[in-house]
């Protein structure tokens, strides 16, 4: 049995080192020449946030989220676990009370909580939910180690080539290549999704922090060298070639009322990718005679990513399947 991987965003590298590390054959295809900005993966959050996830997310997002924590922190060392804060300005605590109902695994924290946590924010924020738990990583980091895990396996990756194989007795080929298999899965839809990368030496943030609000909720992830992810909007659109004003504005609006040292930050980089969904917005294994589909991670795909992966080779190698998610079989 050999299996060939096309794709090589985050999808496609978990589901590559997963098979290569039970001693399968793997190959990977990738039309790209590199890893980079084509891959919606390269523009990710990389949170690891499945009681966050929560607030929109199937149960099923915690459940399947936990596992990918503990398989990144095993092949992944620069995973930092330090947990995630959710805030709320006064006026939007009731933000914070909504989802504390729809999920679990935090502790509430007053603002003198939030300061040990955070010094940056001691005093600005009545109220907080902290999930200690939680993780996070860099995502074009993770990237680059899951390459070498399975390069070091014996796997190959090939850039700049595209693979038109097709699953056989002895051969499966598994795609995850986001939107471009819309042909093929016709319920796909692209989400965009904006980001901005900054620099400042004026404030330090231990751990991610999400800001709600009800007309754009954002999130903060700390970087090494005072570099910081602010991320992301949700735009139902197909459209990925460009930021637009509008965005950058609500993104640092955010920031800057986060703490206020983030107005004099250096913008290093602005970037969109469109990431692919179902309709309801949870992933899918569509096993069809000529391939098996992983897609539809929607904002989910570092924290999903390896469950999924774990699934399709338990599938493929041993006919077991998963009983808590839909596996579609068109053969």
């Amino acid at each position: 049995m050999r299996v060939s991987i096309v794709g090589a965003g985050v999808a496609g590298m978990t589901c590559a080192v997963e098979f290569a590390e039970r001693g399968v054959p793997t190959e990977v295809f990738e039309q790209a020449a590199s890893f980079g900005p084509h891959n919606c993966s390269w523009y990710a959050g990389g949170m690891l946030a499945p009681w966050c996830e929560c607030d929109h997310s199937a149960d099923l997002v915690a459940t399947f989220g936990e596992q990918s924590v503990a398989w990144w922190r095993k092949r992944v060392p620069a995973l930092v676990q330090r947990g995630s804060l959710v805030l709320a300005h006064g006026r939007h605590i009731s933000e914070l009370v909504s989802l504390s109902r729809r999920t679990g695994r935090y502790e509430w924290l007053d603002a003198g909580g939030i300061g040990e946590l955070e010094p940056a924010l001691a005093n600005r924020f009545p109220k907080g939910l902290f999930f200690k738990d939680e993780a996070h990583i860099d995502p074009r980091e993770a990237l680059r180690s899951l390459a070498d895990r399975f390069i070091s396996l014996g796997g190959r990756i090939h850039f700049g080539a595209a693979s038109a194989a097709r699953s056989d007795g002895n051969h499966f080929v598994v795609d995850c290549t986001g939107l471009a298999a819309r042909e093929a899965l016709r319920e796909l839809r692209g989400v965009k999704g904006e980001m901005l990368v900054l620099r400042s030496r004026e404030i330090t943030l231990n751990r991610p922090v999400r800001l709600l609000a009800p007309r754009v909720p954002v999130y903060i992830v700390p970087r090494p060298n005072g570099v910081f992810m602010v991320g992301a909007t949700m735009i139902e659109s197909d459209e990925l070639s460009r930021v637009t004003a509008r965005s950058v504005l609500e993104l640092l609006s955010a920031a800057c009322s986060l703490h206020p040292a983030f107005a004099e930050a250096e913008i290093l980089e602005m970037g969109s990718q469109v990431r692919p969904a179902f309709p309801d917005n949870m992933p899918r294994i569509t096993w069809r005679r000529d391939r098996i589909y992983i897609n539809g991670f929607f904002r989910h795909g570092f924290l999903l990513a390896p469950a999924f992966a774990r699934m399709a080779a338990d599938a493929v190698l041993s006919g077991e399947i998963c009983p808590q998610v839909a596996y579609e079989n068109h053969a």
